[in-house]
């Protein structure tokens, strides 16, 4: 017999159906391949509690676990209402009480801002959807957030990105518990990559700015973001702005958290992005964007995103039911 791992989910009103399924389909799948892995669900109201979607979620009441024995992995989902609310204090004190007896602790998307609520993250690296990352970062000034990571491990607890990126988690800690073979079975049933090429920025938004509060320093971001594939240099930025070099500097730091050259680099990928999804090509992308040649842009994106400006494109450029086979 496999030695039985058991997988509690904290679920609540409001938490993201797929972070609670997605991951729970690893694990199930692992199981019919014969992984010791059992699923539970428990709230902190003891009952079914209603999930994203509006469909009810059976659940038990937390308070049981204390007299079952030890969790292997302790699951903490996400859900829109934990980002920008106080994150419920019955739900941070289930994962107080429920953390010491699990071997592991993870969190889904959102579920990050629970575990920083708990003290759980104090210290350590950690992750959640890009959306929300800065906002973590600022809430939570102990915590070391990577906000590219599809997923971080630090000393037993575990963060992952949005959505999505719980089911990369999932799988990883099947490959951690029974080896690489088992999980590429997992992720050959499930028709998903055993390893998603690049991190999460290469799905982010446009870069969204408040308007700097600086005359000159405004005129810098309008003339950029107007026209990123102008040569834009420390030199002529100063100058467009009206100041020296080093004020500049300085204005985007206290501002903005960069320097120009950053903002510029910035900014030209996610012109190359927008250009990539309307269906443009790579070359036609890096003049528009202002990366000067189809190389220099590929260098970008691989630093920056993870993967090319071709499989970017291939990846967010399509829509429709059309024939995915090559």
């Amino acid at each position: 017999m496999p030695e039985t791992r058991d997988v509690v989910f904290v679920v609540f009103d409001g938490v993201k159906m797929l972070d609670v399924t997605g991951p729970a389909e690893v694990f199930a799948e692992a199981r019919t391949l014969g992984a010791g892995y059992t699923l539970r669900y428990v709230s902190v109201s003891g009952g079914p509690v209603r999930t994203s979607i509006g469909a009810l979620l059976p659940a038990g009441p937390v308070t049981d676990l204390c007299d079952a024995g030890d969790i292997d992995t302790l699951v903490v989902p996400g859900g829109d209402d934990l980002v920008g609310l106080p994150v419920p204090s019955g739900l941070v004190e289930a994962v107080r009480l429920l953390r010491p007896r699990a071997r592991r602790l993870v969190s889904i998307c959102t579920g990050s801002f629970v575990l920083a609520a708990a003290g759980a993250l104090d210290g350590r690296r950690a992750t959640t959807h890009w959306r929300h990352a800065p906002l973590l970062d600022r809430a939570y000034p102990d915590v070391r957030v990577e906000r590219d990571a599809l997923f971080v491990e630090d000393d037993g607890v575990l963060t992952s990105a949005g959505v999505s990126a719980g089911i990369d988690l999932a799988l990883a800690l099947v490959e951690r518990d029974h080896g690489p073979d088992l999980a590429r079975e997992v992720a050959r049933g499930l028709v998903m990559f055993m390893q998603r090429p690049g991190g999460q920025s290469q799905f982010s938004a446009p870069l969204a700015l408040r308007a700097p509060r600086v005359p000159a320093l405004r005129a810098v971001v309008d003339l950029v973001s107007a026209q990123p594939a102008l040569e834009h240099t420390a030199t002529s930025l100063a100058a467009a702005a009206g100041v020296t070099p080093r004020h500049l500097a300085r204005l985007f730091q206290a501002e903005l958290g960069t320097s120009p050259a950053r903002f510029v680099e910035d900014t030209r990928l996610d012109h190359a992005k927008r250009l990539l999804d309307a269906g443009h090509g790579v070359a036609e992308a890096a003049r528009g964007a202002g990366f000067g040649s189809p190389e220099t842009m590929r260098r970008r994106f691989v630093a920056r995103l993870g993967v090319s400006p071709s499989r970017y494109r291939a990846r967010f450029s399509a829509t429709g039911p059309g024939d995915r086979s090559g």
